[in-house]
């Protein structure tokens, strides 16, 4: 699902104008990426977390060169979804 049909969704089941929920989801994701920017974590009860994970350095292998190289610690976004949302989905979600 892109971003342009969950708009299409949630105006159709809102009725709220489509120009008016594209600007709302524009600005909770905003509001998502610089709280994380800043170090924190962004809590949202039953669906879950937005968190900034820190990777630790390691060693890695170019191999078109055939050389080692070291990967810096650095901090990725991770998302962990919520205990009854992951369970939901287990029950939910048939894999083929």
């Amino acid at each position: 699902m892109t971003k342009a049909e969950i708009v299409a969704q949630i105006a159709g089941k809102t009725g709220v104008e489509k120009a008016a929920v594209q600007t709302t989801i524009e600005a909770f994701m905003t509001s998502i990426k610089t709280t994380l920017e800043s170090g924190n974590n962004v809590y949202l009860r039953g669906f879950g977390s937005f968190t900034v994970k820190k990777r630790a350095e390691k060693t890695g292998r170019n191999i078109s060169k055939n050389t080692t190289i070291i990967i810096p610690a650095h901090f990725i976004p991770y998302f962990k979804p919520a205990k009854t949302f992951s369970e939901k989905i287990k029950e939910n979600v048939k894999v083929s």
